[in-house]
């Protein structure tokens, strides 16, 4: 996932230590453990809703059956929406 080498982990452990102080440092590290434990859990449920999801919806698709496309060429272009050029009334 992330590319961290020795060289980088020793760098955070120093400014980590640096900036929390070798008291605080072992309960930070508990607390970031947990947040990122929760933030995984979470980020699973979100992708299993979302895979179920996506599974109902191809079966509801599945069940409808497929039309035919409509020939476009024999039809005009008066449908609904489409409007012809206007001609302006003399009064």
């Amino acid at each position: 996932m992330f590319d961290i080498g020795i060289q980088e982990l020793i760098i955070i452990f120093i400014v980590a230590l640096l900036v929390f102080g070798p008291k605080r440092l072992p309960e930070v590290g508990r607390t970031l453990g947990q947040w990122i434990g929760e933030l995984r859990s979470s980020i699973q449920s979100a992708k299993a809703q979302m895979e179920s999801e996506f599974e109902v919806t191809r079966r509801a698709s599945e069940d409808f059956p497929r039309q035919k496309p409509e020939n476009d060429d024999m039809k005009s272009d008066s449908g609904p929406g489409v409007q012809g050029p206007e001609k302006e009334e003399e009064k």
